[in-house]
């Protein structure tokens, strides 16, 4: 089966529908010539694991903060990103990697759900994007912004991290609108470009100062 940076790469942006479905998008896709919304999942981790590990970590942080703890809990866990690994460590070593006792709890809940197959990430690409969503809002602390990332993460093109903070000042900045757009507001939009949204919401994050994608 191709792996999630294959898939990204050789599968061309479908900018044609989303320039029909919104003038605003295609005004975005007009100021990026030759852009590709795809090439930023491939500077994220690679393992859905080590994917969701990195989300989790990444709540509610300031993205320097959260690379400093992914870093320090990677050296903790030997550069072995699974969820053995996590399960080996005490929660000791785990806090001492600068994890909140929240965060530490989901990824005990995360670690023994990939261990009992309850949640089967190592076959996540066979898996459909509701069973994935199904599947994840039922990990501790994994809520609709960490499981719509993880869908970007993956490549599946119909995402949207309507919560994201990023994503909706790069809604207010590219809409003009005279206030933060609320998570309802984003998905109400995000109606338009279905089935797209994840291409969509890559173009907004890179139209924000030109940032490539979530942190």
């Amino acid at each position: 089966m191709a792996s999630r940076d294959d898939r990204a790469r050789l599968r061309p942006a479908p900018f044609a529908a989303l320039r029909a479905a919104d003038p605003v998008l295609a005004g975005l896709i007009d100021a990026l010539p030759g852009h590709d919304p795809w090439a930023v999942i491939r500077r994220w981790p690679r393992e859905p694991f080590a994917l969701l590990v990195r989300s989790i970590v990444g709540q509610q942080i300031s993205t320097s903060a959260a690379h400093a703890i992914f870093d320090r809990l990677e050296r903790t866990l030997g550069g072995d990103l699974s969820a053995a690994a996590v399960a080996a460590r005490t929660d000791d070593e785990l806090l001492a990697a600068g994890l909140s006792h929240a965060k530490l709890r989901s990824l005990r809940d995360l670690s023994a759900r990939v261990l009992s197959g309850d949640l089967p990430l190592d076959r996540a690409e066979e898996l459909s994007d509701a069973e994935l969503r199904e599947r994840l809002m039922e990990v501790r602390g994994v809520g609709a912004w960490t499981t719509e990332l993880f869908l970007i993460a993956l490549g599946r093109e119909d995402a949207l991290p309507a919560a994201d903070v990023g994503l909706r000042r790069a809604v207010r900045a590219a809409y003009d609108l005279d206030h933060l757009p609320t998570v309802a507001e984003v998905e109400a939009l995000g109606e338009r470009w279905r089935p797209l949204r994840s291409v969509a919401a890559l173009l907004l994050y890179r139209s924000l100062t030109g940032a490539p994608g979530p942190t």
